[in-house]
């Protein structure tokens, strides 16, 4: 198989979770854990640092990764989902996998892939731990996928693990309170492995607190970091609570012997585009007229990102929009501004919402605008109905931001 057939191959033949939702979902960790005896345990053979959270978990390990690049490691970075191309999930200092290494992966391995029946995701875990151990990394940043306890990626025993913050989102899957998702990301946690928690809130941080006595592992806040707080090239204003659990996870690193200097991470900040080439968070895709996409998507994610939207100067705001069809609409619809025009758009996968139902539902909070079979048409429209002192703003979902940069 070429690229692109190896591509569909792993799409369609087997589960996905975010392209078929719930019936993608492993309830635990056997298939990864197999696979990566099959495979030799590669995970064994080089250093990490595990990321979970509901929101800011990406942003988190790209600067953390960015920072090691400009320190001089050599840096594997695990993330997901990806944007444009499968191969931004697995990178090593900013640069993608091979083409030609996903092809020869899946193809050396198929016979075992299909025979038990993996996952997309747990196979895409199994190449990625494969790729940083033959490729030597000195460290791999490691982004968890869903929840935490029974992701694919919850195989390694970090040198750090980090929780950035709780939110309501997949309660399907990892429970519909605070405190219930909160265990299941605290699943990460292991035995004497210090661990970053990035919001210190009571219904959550006694989980985290309780879980770490458990595993015997160190506690630490991230609002509880002293050192000089950086700025970052990622603009959006929720970088801030991500860049002080960065500083906390940094100042451990280099007190388990990591050599990280100030101008590093300032840097190394500075530089997280440049240098992990992270897409899709606050990001300006032109000015006159501005066009910002994000790809928040539950409630506590809009939340922050809706505020710096309203307090953009514009004479118009238009919002392209589309979500996916197990959101709560109810809960995140009254997060956007009624003062905007609507443009209700369908992502291009499985669980992409209609745009009339999604129509629909938004008038009930005052949410007007027109429904367009597209992404693209949507976006379209809205940049030909802007002037250049308007703002355009393109969200909802991952995929939405997706097929627009």
């Amino acid at each position: 198989m070429n690229y692109r057939e190896t591509l569909d191959w792993m799409f369609t033949q087997l589960p996905m979770y975010q392209r078929q939702g719930a019936s993608a979902y492993k309830v635990d960790l056997h298939n990864t854990i197999q696979l990566a005896a099959y495979l030799g345990n590669p995970e064994t053979k080089f250093k990490s640092i595990h990321v979970a959270g509901t929101n800011g978990k990406g942003s988190t390990s790209h600067m953390l990764a960015s920072i090691l690049q400009e320190a001089g490691y050599k840096v594997g970075l695990y993330t997901s989902p990806h944007l444009k191309d499968f191969r931004e999930r697995i990178r090593i200092n900013g640069v993608t996998i091979s083409e030609e290494y996903v092809i020869d992966f899946i193809s050396k391995h198929q016979p075992y892939l299909e025979s038990n029946q993996l996952s997309f995701f747990e196979m895409t875990v199994g190449m990625a731990f494969q790729y940083f151990a033959e490729s030597k990394v000195d460290i791999a940043v490691v982004e968890v996928g869903l929840g935490g306890r029974l992701d694919s990626t919850n195989i390694i025993t970090p040198e750090i693990s980090v929780i950035t913050n709780i939110g309501l989102d997949h309660t399907r899957f990892l429970g519909n309170t605070l405190a219930a998702i909160a265990s299941e990301k605290a699943g990460i946690i292991k035995e004497g492995v210090p661990v970053v928690i990035g919001r210190n809130v009571e219904e959550t941080s006694k989980v985290f607190i309780e879980a770490a006595n458990a595993s015997q592992s160190p506690l630490y806040f991230a609002e509880d970091c002293n050192g000089t707080i950086y700025s970052s090239d990622l603009k959006g204003s929720y970088q801030k609570e991500n860049i002080k659990t960065v500083l906390q996870t940094v100042d451990l690193i280099k007190s388990n012997g990591w050599s990280i200097s100030e101008n590093d991470i300032k840097k190394g900040l500075q530089n997280v585009v440049k240098n992990t080439h992270l897409l899709g968070r606050w990001q300006i895709l032109q000015e006159k007229p501005k066009v910002i996409c994000d790809t928040a998507h539950n409630e506590d994610g809009l939340k922050v990102v809706m505020k710096q939207l309203i307090e953009e100067e514009y004479d118009h705001l238009h919002i392209v929009l589309g979500v996916v069809d197990d959101k709560d609409l109810d809960t995140i619809l009254p997060l956007f501004p009624e003062q905007a025009r609507y443009y209700f758009s369908q992502p291009d996968i499985l669980r992409g919402l209609d745009e009339k139902k999604l129509k629909k539902e938004a008038l009930k909070f005052n949410l007007i605008g027109e429904g367009y079979s597209s992404v693209a048409e949507a976006y379209k429209a809205a940049l030909q109905q802007a002037t250049e002192k308007d703002v355009v703003y393109v969200g909802g979902s991952t995929f939405v931001v997706a097929e627009i940069i």
